[in-house]
C-alpha cells in the first residue's frame, strides 16, 4: 500500500525549480511551477539521464538536458521526443512545511 513519506523541506524548491529525492528507493523528482508541486520520476525514459539536474522547466513541462525529451510533471506524457515512453508520476504534498510524495 502506497504511503505519504517526508523527503525534504519546502523552501527547498523555489517556484520554476526541480529537485531529486530518494523516497524509500525511488528516485523520485518534485519540482514547483505555477504555485503547484509535481512529483515525478527523476530518470528520464530515452537514456536514463536525471532531469532535477539541469533540467528546463517550461510551464508545466520539463525537458531533460541530455537530449532534449519533454515530460509533463502532471501526467508524465511525452511531450517531446526522442523519449517514447512516459515517466511515472507521484502524488505528491506540502504538510507543516515538509515535502512528502506518496510511494
Amino acid at each position: 500500500m502506497a504511503e505519504f513519506v517526508t523527503v525534504g523541506q519546502a523552501g527547498e524548491i523555489g517556484e520554476g525549480e526541480a529537485k531529486a529525492f530518494d523516497a524509500n528507493g525511488a528516485k523520485v523528482a518534485i519540482a514547483r511551477a505555477g504555485g503547484s508541486l509535481y512529483g515525478f520520476s527523476d530518470i528520464c525514459t530515452h537514456q536514463g539521464c536525471n532531469l532535477a539536474l539541469g533540467g528546463e522547466i517550461e510551464g508545466t513541462d520539463i525537458f531533460c538536458e541530455c537530449h532534449g525529451s519533454g515530460f509533463s510533471m502532471a501526467t508524465g506524457e511525452v511531450v517531446s521526443p526522442p523519449a517514447a515512453r512516459p515517466i511515472a508520476t507521484f502524488p505528491v504534498r506540502e504538510q507543516d512545511g515538509e515535502l512528502q510524495v506518496e510511494v
